[in-house]
């Protein structure tokens, strides 16, 4: 029996699955030290009641989903009006090296995601949604790119694939990231520089900006998302007829990159971070909430085991990646070593499982102020960006299609 749900219903249930969410994190110990997203945790409580609905009555839920993509593109929008290029000059040399370590690591989880997806006998886009697309990029990039391939190329269950690739790595990657680094620091016998130096303007965020999130300045950021969007469905649509396939939300992130930096190279307009951040914020919630809505769980099964096992390997890939290249290419310091940490959190769940590693680390040895600017820095403005273009880069090779 289909229930259809119309488009009020759909959102409020999408609401509600935030709420759960929101509660089971503040009052779970384990999803709040593991930075488990809140629509994740209410979404699949919401997954696992829909699946006995389907297995005992045979009930099936049909949503209305018209606000998930341009929700999914809203957010991904917000990403590139983030993207400030004066901040990246800010942040100096050590972000542009540590993203560039971090680009690296994004080209060897697809390697090994496509390769052992082709040994088991399963599509090679699989590997891709068991690689960078979940484990750098999160859930909400997750979701999109199930979308994608859900639809272009007919592939099963692999929205479920994703959000449990996406899940298993944020909590592994808060597991793996303190070990790292405390192998790291008693190898080489690291500690804290005794003149604690606090970072100065070269690499710091602008500490006069006077941002202040009114309704008009949220309007206004409204605006300006409204018209990134369109111009980037627009040239989305350019780009297919050519004969490209590509993500729907890259053509509006990349416009926000462009409007970002001419305001600020124009200084006639300053975009608010603030709305931004809230815009953003909102719209990812929603948009996994509905992503969540629609998991068929019981499509899951038939691929959990070669899943599980590609994702062991990218556990042990992005620990041996952090202790031999992150932590040497950072300079093998004791900052390095904190890098590492974060790297592993960062490379298989999300900057907050980085910044989580890093902060229960410099708890106990001491501070890093350089690994708590370049970490958060890569992962909140610019990863997002290369993993985009990783991505389309494996997406043109023919083996992988």
């Amino acid at each position: 029996m289909d229930i259809t749900v119309n488009l009020l219903g759909t959102l409020l249930i999408a609401l509600i699955i935030l709420a759960i969410g929101y509660v089971l994190c503040h009052k779970v110990a384990f999803l709040s030290r593991n930075s488990i997203p809140e629509p994740v945790v209410g979404g699949l409580v919401f997954s696992v009641l829909s699946a006995v609905a389907y297995s005992v009555w045979d009930i099936q839920f049909d949503f209305d989903m018209s606000l998930k993509s341009p929700l999914m593109v809203m957010f991904f929008t917000t990403v590139g009006l983030a993207a400030s290029v004066k901040l990246l000059i800010k942040g100096g040399p050590k972000v542009v090296l540590f993203l560039g370590v971090a680009t690296l690591m994004l080209i060897l989880q697809n390697s090994i995601g496509v390769l052992m997806a082709t040994s088991a006998d399963m599509h090679p886009l699989y590997g891709l949604v068991i690689g960078s697309v979940t484990l750098s990029g999160g859930h909400g990039n997750g979701a999109t790119y199930a979308a994608l391939f859900g639809s272009h190329y007919n592939l099963q269950g692999v929205l479920e694939i994703a959000m449990a690739a996406a899940t298993f790595g944020l909590v592994l990657g808060g597991m793996i990231g303190g070990p790292v680094t405390e192998r790291l620091l008693k190898k080489h016998n690291l500690k804290p520089t005794a003149e604690h130096i606090e970072p100065d303007d070269m690499v710091t965020y602008d500490m006069d900006d006077k941002d202040i999130v009114t309704p008009r300045r949220m309007m206004e950021t409204l605006l300006i998302l409204a018209a990134c969007m369109l111009g980037g469905a627009w040239l989305h649509g350019v780009v297919v007829a050519a004969g490209l396939v590509l993500p729907s939300f890259l053509m509006p992130l990349l416009l926000g990159v462009v409007a970002t930096n001419l305001c600020e190279l124009s200084g006639k307009y300053k975009i608010s971070n603030g709305c931004i951040d809230l815009w953003g914020t909102m719209s990812l919630s929603i948009f996994l909430a509905m992503a969540m809505m629609s998991l068929r769980v019981w499509e899951l099964l038939a691929l959990a085991g070669p899943m599980l096992l590609i994702i062991a390997v990218q556990v042990m890939a992005v620990m041996m990646f952090a202790y031999f290249i992150t932590f040497r290419v950072m300079g093998k310091t004791y900052d390095a070593a904190i890098m590492a940490g974060g790297h592993c959190g960062f490379a298989m769940g999300a900057t907050p499982t980085a910044v989580a590693n890093m902060e229960a680390l410099v708890n106990r040895h001491g501070p890093s102020p350089q690994a708590f600017l370049v970490v958060p820095l890569v992962g909140a403005f610019f990863i997002d960006i290369t993993n985009a273009l990783v991505i389309q880069l494996f997406l043109a090779f023919p083996f992988v299609l």
